[in-house]
């Protein structure tokens, strides 16, 4: 027989257990339903690869507003990270449940680089809160789900280093909030849509397979960041160039655009242009001193005599053009102070430089002046791909003077 005062303990004892998983049942409760459920079927479907232990803490019996990268509002989930953050982290594997669609408060979700397959689910397009989405350096593969469309307040779109095919949805280009379109990498073709939000400051879709031209009104002039490397662009881009007065990154390199380059252009306020491997023609007339760093109008169709303007720039890279006549005296001047590090004229059609043969370049500096309608009266380093004649045949000259 147990005597009161042992009665009384085991009471408490009962009470206490009753009360501590009502705390736990309490817990969990705080979590709206349906994003509790969300968040299971979205573990179901990712796993930790070798290495991480992003999930270690992802204990259904506890409040999954205390789970590594939930991040709660009241009862509902707002930012959802998956993924541990810090550098070198070995990510996720597995497939993105199309669960997400059900954690309506959403406003922030990304994943870091990892082994996660399949497609970007339909269902993102439920998420109307939904202002930042990157899903980066994984395996995703498919088409980019037009109805992300709705996501009308979305500000940045990350879908770089994937594997995603086909178009960018036309319904991207209408998202009015839109600072940020990020889709380098990936395997996407056909045309550059039209971005109709006045706030968009980066776009960078280089490295895909993207055709087509580009018209004067599909970029925005909020533009400060605008790559398109790699594609099969082709087309003229001055007047798209012309609206543009905050660039501060330009790479329009190795495509197939043609036409003339605006020589506002050179005033831009940025370090490196890079507008190389096109068909681009005509003269270059920068209006005014060029103080971009680096530029590179390489393998181009560029004609004409080289601007002195060009003395200003450090690194300069006018090779495998059509470019007469006389370097620059002021050029000359510069690369041997050292003010110009790298100057690769080859292959043009330049009939002179004023260079003493006895002249010492910088150790700083380069020069390449081989192939083109003179003999080089220095002779310097170049680069292996620039061959091993020194001179263009004489019949290439009298051709080209007409």
């Amino acid at each position: 027989m147990l005597n009161r005062r042992t009665w009384v303990a085991v009471a408490a004892a009962v009470v206490g257990f009753q009360f501590l998983g009502m705390c736990n049942l309490f817990a969990v409760a705080m979590l709206d339903p349906l994003d509790f459920l969300a968040l299971q079927s979205i573990r179901k479907g990712l796993g930790d690869l070798p290495g991480s232990n992003f999930f270690a803490s992802w204990d259904f019996t506890s409040d999954p507003c205390n789970f590594a990268g939930v991040y709660c509002d009241s009862d509902k989930v707002i930012s959802l990270n998956l993924g541990d953050p810090r550098a070198g982290s070995p990510g996720l594997t597995g497939h993105l449940d199309p669960a997400i669609g059900k954690l309506s408060a959403l406003a922030e979700f990304t994943v870091v680089p990892g082994r996660i397959i399949g497609r970007l689910p339909q269902t993102l397009s439920q998420l109307k809160n939904l202002r930042f989405l990157a899903v980066s350096r994984n395996f995703i593969s498919g088409d980019i789900p037009a109805t992300l469309g709705q996501l009308r307040v979305l500000q940045t779109l990350d879908l770089s280093y994937n594997q995603l095919a086909g178009g960018i949805p036309r319904s991207i280009g209408t998202i009015p909030a839109l600072s940020n379109v990020i889709l380098c990498h990936n395997r996407l073709s056909g045309s550059i849509p039209s971005f109709l939000s006045q706030t968009l400051t980066r776009l960078d879709l280089k490295n895909n397979d993207l055709s087509g031209s580009i018209s004067p009104s599909s970029l925005p002039p909020s533009l400060q960041y605008l790559s398109l490397s790699w594609n099969r662009l082709s087309g003229p881009v001055d007047r798209a160039l012309t609206r543009m007065n905050r660039l501060n990154y330009l790479d329009l390199s190795m495509n197939r655009f043609s036409g003339s380059i605006p020589g506002r252009v050179f005033t831009f306020p940025i370090t490196n242009l890079q507008l190389q491997r096109n068909s681009f023609t005509g003269p270059v007339q920068p209006p005014s001193e060029v103080t971009i760093r680096t530029v590179d109008l390489s393998f181009n169709r560029l004609s004409g005599q080289i601007s002195p303007l060009f003395a200003t720039v450090q690194i300069l890279y006018l090779n495998n053009n059509r470019f007469i006549g006389h370097v620059p005296a002021t050029i000359v001047d510069r690369l041997l102070t050292a003010n110009i590090q790298i100057l690769y004229l080859q292959h043009n059609y330049l009939t002179g430089i004023e260079i003493n043969p006895t002249a010492a370049i910088p150790l700083s500096s380069s020069l390449c002046l081989q192939y083109n309608c003179m003999v080089p009266p220095v002779q310097t380093p170049c680069p292996l791909k620039a061959g091993k004649q020194k001179t263009r045949p004489t019949a290439q000259c009298v051709e080209w003077k007409g």
